[in-house]
């Protein structure tokens, strides 16, 4: 039996405000509170409600039978976490059925795996670690910002223990072949890639409700005959999009919502087609032949590149100057520094300088807060430049404090264990190998002092005092990194 394999790509990103040159040094509160929380609770009514309802209707109708998979960033559930708590109440209940999973992906829906692989894993992890606590589940299938793939960013997945990732089914890479199949990584055998099949899951995502579109009105009884056309060996066919697709992208006035709970019971009746998730799908199936992918794709327009993000000066430029920081924010341990890191490297930021003309354009324009691309990247490198200088301040204060807190060895020697805890508090992690460089310091000169003092006598106890002095040292040094850690 052939298979059915929904995804559902859940995000929201924190929207900026506008933030002008002489905010710059003095005001870093930079998200627009008020947007980010009516779209929220709009989209939360409109949509994720809903439609989780929906599904789970649908589950508790037809069991095992009918089956879904989500990815939500990590910057979407701070949000329902924040604004919309019964939404996030609502993917509990989904995720209680053991009919829905959750997939990995970049904790903030970033870029990163084009720029900065440390950076990527990171957030795959922080991601990965999130979606475990709220749902009780490890992800095993990845899927990256954007459906965005290499054979270079498979690599780096793999490195992360994932062995199925989700990707755009795009034509120029596929050239024959159909992305009704599991495929594998070029060099990597164990890694399967699911391909979309972007023409069936755009006839959903973005057609539906078209109606200068040959095949408007779109009818489950129509759909279910495009399905049961394929070819009979194709053994899956992946529908992929977005999740604000049902009642926000296409609203409810369309029929996406009747349309979308009817036509799993179609495809059951049928009996041509089972649902199954991206791991039983990955586990079930043997992959046809290998994919070879040495540029990266995504699943946006027409292109399937990344000229939606990168494809002018304007966002060349912010995705560089935001990842130059990259290195020190890699050391940066202040927390409302971190929060801001992540929410900078959303994806629709350097989506809203976009200025070319695409398909699904009219999507993201729904949502933008910018009159034009150029406002956008104005604003945004407004922002970056403040983040940049909190970055310098941050750093300088803390060399400052390292200065200051640095006492003589004879008084450090002197601490207690909780003092000892005081005097490291505020000092970042790369500043620990000059505090052990000062103490080792310090220590040396003890010695020099003891043996000049001593003269000839000093000069007998030499060795034995100074591997007294390195074992004080080192005991001193287990316990600074104890107290840290």
């Amino acid at each position: 039996m052939r298979s059915i394999c929904f995804y559902f790509q859940v995000h929201q990103p924190y929207r900026i405000k506008k933030y002008r040159f002489f905010n710059m040094g003095h005001d870093h509160y930079y998200d627009d509170e008020y947007l980010n929380k009516s779209i929220m609770e709009r989209v939360a009514q409109k949509n994720y409600l809903p439609m989780n309802q929906l599904l789970l209707n649908l589950i508790e109708q037809h069991g095992k039978d009918f089956k879904v998979s989500f990815s939500i960033t990590g910057l979407a559930i701070e949000q329902f976490e924040q604004y919309a708590p019964e939404v996030l109440e609502s993917f509990r209940k989904l995720a209680a059925t053991g009919n829905v999973e959750f997939l990995a992906e970049t904790y903030a829906h970033s870029l990163a795996s084009l720029k900065n692989v440390d950076e990527f894993k990171t957030q795959v992890n922080q991601h990965r670690a999130k979606i475990k606590e709220l749902f009780g589940v490890e992800p095993k299938v990845f899927r990256n910002t954007e459906l965005i793939y290499s054979d270079e960013i498979g690599e780096a997945v793999n490195d992360l223990g994932f062995k199925t990732i989700l990707t755009e089914g795009a034509k120029h890479i596929l050239g024959w072949k159909s992305p009704n199949y599991v495929y594998q990584h070029a060099y990597k055998k164990d890694v399967k890639l699911l391909l979309k099949n972007f023409r069936l899951s755009d006839d959903i995502a973005f057609r539906f409700s078209t109606q200068d579109w040959p095949e408007w009105p779109l009818t489950t009884e129509k759909y279910l005959g495009w399905l049961k056309n394929t070819n009979p060996e194709e053994e899956v066919i992946n529908l992929f999009m977005d999740y604000e697709t049902f009642g926000e992208h296409q609203w409810a006035q369309t029929g996406i919502f009747d349309f979308m709970r009817v036509l799993p019971d179609k495809i059951i009746e049928d009996g041509e087609f089972t649902f199954k998730t991206p791991s039983e799908v990955a586990n079930e199936a043997k992959a046809v032949s290998k994919l070879h992918v040495p540029y990266p794709i995504s699943w946006a327009d027409e292109e399937r590149d990344l000229s939606a993000w990168l494809g002018n000066e304007m966002q060349d430029e912010a995705f560089d100057k935001l990842y130059e920081l990259a290195p020190q924010m890699k050391e940066c341990q202040d927390e409302a520094m971190r929060i801001d890191w992540l929410k900078l490297q959303a994806s629709d930021h350097f989506y809203y300088m976009c200025t070319k003309w695409f398909s699904d354009g009219n999507v993201h324009d729904y949502f933008t807060p910018y009159a034009s691309p150029y406002e956008a990247f104005i604003n945004y490198m407004n922002v970056l430049s403040d983040f940049q200088i909190r970055l310098t301040e941050l750093k300088s204060n803390n060399s400052d404090k390292l200065k200051n807190t640095l006492l003589d060895w004879s008084e450090i020697e002197k601490l207690t264990v909780k003092q000892l805890k005081k005097f490291l508090v505020d000092i970042e992690a790369q500043d620990l190998s000059v505090v052990k460089s000062q103490i080792e310091k310090k220590q040396n000169e003890r010695i020099e002092k003891y043996l000049s003092k001593r003269k000839l006598k000093a000069l007998k106890d030499h060795e034995s005092t100074k591997k007294h002095s390195q074992d004080v040292l080192e005991q001193t040094w287990q316990r600074i990194q104890i107290l840290i850690s």
